[in-house]
């Protein structure tokens, strides 16, 4: 089968499409014949060696953590084992976790889905965000966040979310109170929320949790999905793979299906390309303005 790998570490330009062995499910395991897969900054991080150190790797290494598909007749999407951090890149895919696809999620939706959605559980469980709370959520228009700020919304949370001017009324639509980034944070924020917010998600790892730990009032109600100095500053970064990663939230992907097929959660997507343009896909990521998930179709 065809599927997108890496040989060695570096830029976009090493990724390449290689006829690789069809993988077989194990118990408690589906595979599927993949419709769509996503893309996520994990992909390039991994593939750029960014992780290197931290996350080595067999090469070659075939990327995507989410797909969506056909198994035994059944639409689904979900997840790869984590463990793994790729497989889902290609014609087929096995995997660990998973829910049947929505009706109201189109294929391309249903392929970047489950990973956001596991990231957003996860980080939304460990802050404890549920009705009443103030929410701050730091890159909001992305990947990760504009699915953070719907599970949050369906929580009963108040959602406030960072982006630029252009995207304020997109995430307006999604339930959010939109905000600019950047210097001035906290005035503004203060004046959407007099009271405070009650916890933060950083999703865009742009160097301000410094100024979200004094907005929370706490390291400990802060929680980065993308700034690996998030040590350094008392914060925790929640990942599902690697040492040291968080448990799972699979739950939250029987819980996003329930929610589309109520029209109350959708997947925005930023750009759908081909398998063989992977590289294309890659350098939109890596510009950190995407808004929505990037797609692969095999």
């Amino acid at each position: 089968m065809r599927a997108l790998q890496f040989d060695e570490y570096g830029p976009a330009s090493v990724l390449r499409i290689a006829e690789v062995p069809e993988p077989h499910a194990g118990p408690g395991q589906i595979r599927v014949a993949v419709r769509a897969s996503g893309v996520t900054p994990a992909d390039w991080y991994l593939r750029s060696g960014r992780f290197r150190d931290r996350i080595p790797l067999p090469l070659p290494h075939v990327l995507g953590v989410d797909a969506a598909g056909v198994a035994a007749g059944d639409p689904v999407f979900g997840m790869v084992e984590l463990a793994r951090l790729g497989g889902a890149n290609a014609e087929y895919a096995v995997l660990a976790a998973w829910a049947p696809k929505p009706p109201a999620l189109s294929w391309d939706q249903a392929g970047g889905a489950a990973g956001n959605v596991e990231t957003a559980t996860r980080v939304l469980d460990r802050l404890g965000v549920g009705a009443g709370a103030t929410l701050l959520i730091e890159g909001a228009a992305g990947g990760v966040g504009t699915v953070a700020v719907q599970l949050a919304v369906a929580r009963g949370a108040r959602v406030i979310g960072t982006a630029g001017g252009a995207n304020h009324e997109f995430l307006a639509g999604l339930g959010a109170a939109p905000t600019t980034y950047g210097p001035g944070l906290a005035r503004r924020v203060a004046a959407l929320a007099p009271g405070g917010v009650d916890a933060v998600l950083d999703c865009a790892g742009s160097g301000s949790l410094p100024e979200l730990v004094e907005l929370a009032g706490d390291p400990g109600r802060v929680v980065t999905v993308a700034d690996l100095n998030a040590a350094a500053h008392g914060v925790h970064l929640s990942r599902s793979g690697g040492p040291g990663a968080d448990t799972p939230a699979i739950a939250g992907l029987a819980v996003a299906a329930g929610l589309a097929g109520q029209g109350r959660f959708t997947v925005p997507v930023a750009a759908v390309f081909p398998l063989a343009e992977a590289a294309a896909a890659h350098r939109l990521s890596e510009t950190g303005h995407a808004r929505g998930k990037i797609v692969l179709r095999p």
